[in-house]
């Protein structure tokens, strides 16, 4: 994954680790898909009066992937809701949307920092700090955690394209993976970012090393090494976001 390659319908980050379209991750020994902060309920929870348009969007975005892939498990990966403090109209929506899911497979949910102290129970119900699938530890990524092998959420990484324009981002080592938000709301952390590299240490030694798979409704575009992009772009050699834009053209015949 040294260099950038063509766009695909599905890219191994490392071995049984699969990048998805929509920012999805899947495993594929234990058949898991993998969703990181969706953030549920989010127009109700920021008090904007809104249809909860987004929680439907995401509910059937993960059922149409589950399908597709004969997941028999979904793994929300903290982050699952936008915070605790919801309607009870908002928290039917929530769970009826939960339900829908556990119909189709195994839901696990993963704790994050929006679930809060209570980490959700009242709308969530039994939720877990970390688990283990296909020799990687699933966390949401707020706190430190020592493993050999981490997937993490909680950085929300994406590629900016140019006029405010960004795609959500896998960035992948063998190591650690971090999985991009399944949330619309978030214009995410730019991976080509300072910021995003010191964000990144406390997770990877190398950050620049990690690579970068953006990730659309319906392919995914492995753009090689962070380190390269970011040289290239310091270089002015011609890396600037309408060049992403174009390149996240599907390349199909």
């Amino acid at each position: 994954m040294s260099a950038p390659r063509p766009s695909a319908e599905r890219f191994t980050l490392h071995h049984g680790a699969v990048a998805l379209p929509q920012g999805l991750l899947w495993l594929e020994s234990a058949r898991t898909l993998v969703a990181a902060d969706a953030h549920l309920a989010y127009e109700e929870v920021i008090g904007g009066a809104l249809p909860l348009w987004s929680t439907a969007e995401s509910t059937h975005a993960l059922l149409l992937a589950a399908r597709r892939m004969q997941a028999r498990e979904l793994v929300l990966l903290g982050d699952v809701i936008h915070g605790s403090r919801m309607s009870e109209g908002a928290a039917r929506t929530v769970i009826a949307a939960l339900d829908l899911l556990r119909a189709e497979m195994r839901v696990t949910l993963v704790a994050g920092n929006h679930e809060g102290r209570s980490r959700g129970a009242a709308v969530l119900g039994a939720t877990e700090e970390a688990i283990e699938r296909d020799g990687w530890m699933l966390v949401h990524g707020d706190r430190p955690v020592v493993a050999p092998r981490t997937i993490v959420g909680h950085l929300h990484p994406s590629l900016p394209l140019g006029g405010g324009a960004h795609v959500p981002a896998f960035l992948a080592s063998p190591r650690t993976i971090v999985v991009p938000a399944l949330t619309p709301y978030s214009n995410g952390l730019n991976v080509l970012s300072r910021e995003a590299v010191a964000a990144l240490r406390t997770l990877e030694a190398e950050p620049n090393a990690l690579h970068v798979v953006a990730s659309t409704p319906d392919r995914v575009f492995p753009f090689g090494a962070l380190g390269a992009l970011r040289a290239t772009l310091r270089a002015g050699t011609g890396a600037r976001p309408q060049r992403y834009r174009r390149a996240l053209r599907p390349d199909r015949p």
